[in-house]
């Protein structure tokens, strides 16, 4: 009885700890044709700056992690909660081995990138 007990306690935690990880399926990224005018701006601003390392539609990391569904999960892969503020942090100034991007941009580009990344 208590190896049946120690078992279902196993598997509890093991869901515990897959909820709280998030290992849930992802909802597929807004279609392209479906963006309103700002997303579409986004979406042009991520082909122009982060399309060469990152993937957005596909869970496929490039040289840098994927971004499909960055805003659905609770945090980053880094343990920062997955907002506007971290993510753009990330974008203007870098993290580990994602250089500083920010540079050129305006404040309406950053906004419009915002946007687009919230439709992944």
């Amino acid at each position: 009885m208590r190896q049946i007990a120690r078992a279902l306690l196993g598997v509890a935690v093991a869901m515990m700890i897959a909820a709280a990880v998030g290992c849930t399926k992802l909802p597929p990224p807004t279609p392209l044709s479906e963006l309103n005018q700002q997303q579409m701006s986004g979406h042009d601003i991520y082909q122009l700056r982060c399309a060469q390392c990152h993937n957005d539609r596909t869970n496929q990391p490039l040289q840098g992690q994927s971004l499909r569904g960055i805003f659905k999960k609770q945090y980053l892969e880094s343990g920062a909660p997955a907002n506007d503020d971290r993510v753009l942090s990330v974008i203007l100034y870098g993290r580990g081995m994602m250089p500083a991007s920010g540079r050129g941009m305006t404040a309406q580009d950053r906004e419009d990138l915002l946007a687009y990344l919230h439709t992944l």
